[in-house]
């Protein structure tokens, strides 16, 4: 079983590492294995609404979006770690997460997500709600802490001191650790995930 650590930083080995490291952590506390991706630090870009993805199972665009996406069928849960720009996610990741969920919600769909935001001061709640959405939309079983999903501070350095911070990153991966082998168990003792009924599009002007 594994999980992947999508780290939505342009900086590699920053603050949002820092955090995704230490839920990982739990995760191999859990006997999970981890996978960290990092976004790049060049301009990702967002989705054209072009429908390709519905034919071609993938996204139109051939870059780290289908790389991703080339990994979902081996993992388990999704972790998201992004920092925060002006009170929201990275708008590249942001562009990374359109496509992924666009072009393969089938692969994630019942799979465990959550998601993680390292600021220095303040933003974080609004980025972790925007972020949490897609796992809303898609049945992901969202996963908590003991907290919010957030740690503080200017660097890794920084992050490295919110004690309560790194606490919060470790216990979320123990619960998502524990709930991807609940799930697990459940199919082994032959619990399949739930029908889903046609999908229904209401309109609001006609």
């Amino acid at each position: 079983m594994s999980v992947i650590l999508l780290n939505g930083s342009p900086h590699k080995e920053g603050s949002t590492h820092t955090a995704l490291a230490e839920v990982a952590k739990g995760l191999q506390a859990q006997g999970i294995d981890t996978k960290e991706i990092w976004i790049g630090n060049k301009p990702v870009g967002g989705c054209t609404a072009c429908g390709a993805c519905r034919k071609l199972g993938k996204c139109a665009f051939d870059d780290l979006v289908n790389e991703i996406i080339a990994e979902l069928d081996e993992c388990d849960g999704l972790v998201v770690g992004s920092p925060v720009y002006y009170a929201s996610p990275n708008g590249s990741l942001i562009g990374v997460m359109d496509r992924l969920f666009y072009a393969a919600s089938s692969k994630l769909a019942f799979k465990p997500g959550a998601c993680v935001t390292a600021a220095r001061r303040a933003g974080t709640t609004a980025s972790l709600d925007a972020m949490n959405k897609y796992f809303l939309f898609n049945n992901m079983p969202l996963v908590s802490s003991r907290y919010w999903n957030m740690v503080h501070g200017g660097n890794a350095e920084d992050v490295c001191q919110d004690e309560e911070g790194m606490q919060v990153m470790r216990q979320l991966g123990m619960n998502m650790g524990w709930l991807i082998r609940c799930i697990e168990n459940g199919k082994q003792n032959g619990i399949k995930e739930p029908d889903q009924e046609n999908k229904i599009w209401t309109n609001y002007i006609r």
